[in-house]
């Protein structure tokens, strides 16, 4: 799992390490039981404080998709259940914007606004 930040991004780097493992859980490129990197390797791998991983790892950890423990890795605890998730949420947002009258295109537009 690769995870990069953009220290010129209006997101704070914590939200974009946290987004960067959302997304990784979301592509299927992890899985429940997989090891997230140590919160000091990671940090000196993006060149950021340890502190902002940390806040990043306890963001995910109140949206219960890792958990962490002293001394030991971080693992992953969501995998297909978040895709799954994920695809409910996206139904969602597909009805309520037809619901207003949005086109598909529209709808599209709507959400590549948000990346």
């Amino acid at each position: 799992m690769l995870i990069r930040v953009d220290p010129t991004s209006d997101v704070s780097l914590f939200e974009q390490i946290a987004a960067s493992v959302r997304g990784a859980l979301a592509r299927g490129d992890l899985q429940a039981g997989d090891q997230l990197p140590p919160l000091r390797d990671l940090a000196d791998s993006l060149g950021v404080n340890m502190h902002t991983v940390r806040a990043a790892y306890g963001v995910l950890r109140e949206e219960g998709l890792v958990d962490m423990r002293r001394g030991r890795s971080v693992t992953v605890l969501g995998g297909a259940e978040t895709q799954a998730t994920l695809l409910q949420l996206a139904s969602g947002l597909v009805g309520a914007a037809r619901r207003f009258g949005l086109t598909d295109r529209a709808i599209l537009q709507l959400v590549k606004a948000t990346l």
